[in-house]
C-alpha cells in the first residue's frame, strides 16, 4: 500500500462485509478516513477492528468512522449528510456499494416487498446518496463518486428480473450524473467488480464452489484507481481485470 489516499474523507455503503468492507481497509491503508455505513453495527466494529491492526501494523494509516444505518431509511441518508458537513465539511470520495439481492424467480412471482427492497436499496437510496452529498462533494478538490454495479446488466437473464432492473437503472442514472458534471473537477464512475467470493454471491450460486473466487481484497485496485486524485476517467463502466 502507498499513502495515495492520504488525507481524503471516503464514504463507503455496505462497509460491513464484502466488497464494502474490503475497500474501506484499503483505503483506509491508503491513508484515507473512512466513514463506514451499513446496517449490521457488529460487521461495522469488525471492519474497524481491521483498520485499527492494519494501522498499528503499519505505524501509520487510516481512521474510521462508523454510521450504523438502514440506507431504505431516506431522511436518516439527509441527517447523516448534515451531520459529516458539520464534522468534516467535506467529503473526497463516494463508494456507493450497498446492494440487495431479489429472490431469484420469475417476474410474475417477485412479490411486491422484494421488488421495493431492491429497487429502494440499489437505486433510490443512491439517488438519495448523489442528491445529499453531491454538495459536500463539491468542497473537495478533486471530489470522485464510484458505485457498484453487476454483469447482470450485459444481457437478460431469466429469474433474474428484479436484480437486473435495479442495476440497469442505477447505471443509467450514474451515467446521467456522470454528463452532469463532464466539465466539473468531480469523476463519476461504474465498477463492475465480477465474480468475487461474497455472501450474495453464494446465495445467488449454491452449488459454486467458493474456492475458484478471488476474494474481495484482489479487486480493489481499480476502486483505488478511481478514487484517486490524479484520476481523469469520467462515465464510464469500469470492469477489474
Amino acid at each position: 500500500m502507498s499513502d495515495s489516499l492520504k488525507g481524503r474523507i471516503a464514504l463507503i455503503t455496505g462497509a460491513s462485509r464484502g466488497i464494502g468492507a474490503a475497500v474501506a481497509r484499503r483505503f483506509a491503508g491508503e491513508g484515507a478516513h473512512v466513514i463506514l455505513v451499513a446496517r449490521d453495527t457488529k460487521g461495522l466494529e469488525t471492519t474497524d477492528d481491521a483498520i485499527r491492526a492494519q494501522t498499528h501494523l503499519n505505524n501509520g494509516g487510516g481512521t474510521a468512522t462508523l454510521i450504523p444505518l438502514d440506507l431504505r431509511q431516506y431522511d436518516k441518508i439527509e441527517l447523516m449528510a448534515a451531520l459529516i458537513a458539520e464534522r468534516f465539511g467535506k467529503i473526497d470520495i463516494l463508494v456507493g456499494n450497498a446492494a440487495a439481492l431479489s429472490d431469484l424467480t420469475p417476474l410474475p412471482h417477485t412479490t411486491p416487498e422484494d421488488w421495493d427492497k431492491v429497487m429502494g436499496l440499489n437505486v433510490t437510496a443512491n439517488w438519495h446518496l448523489i442528491r445529499c452529498f453531491d454538495a459536500l462533494l463539491k468542497q473537495s478538490d478533486a471530489p470522485r463518486a464510484l458505485f457498484v454495479t453487476s454483469g447482470v446488466t450485459a444481457k437478460a437473464s431469466p429469474y433474474w428480473g428484479a436484480y437486473t432492473a435495479s442495476k440497469a437503472a442505477l447505471e443509467a442514472m450514474v451515467m446521467a450524473y456522470a454528463a452532469e458534471n463532464a466539465k466539473m473537477p468531480l469523476r463519476v464512475n461504474l465498477i463492475d467488480p465480477g465474480r468475487v467470493r461474497t455472501r450474495m454471491r453464494a446465495q445467488a450460486y449454491p452449488g459454486e464452489d467458493p474456492l475458484i473466487l478471488p476474494q474481495p481484497e484482489a479487486i480493489t485496485d481499480l476502486f483505488v484507481e478511481l478514487a484517486s486524485p490524479s484520476c481523469q476517467t469520467t462515465g464510464q463502466k469500469c470492469f477489474v481485470n
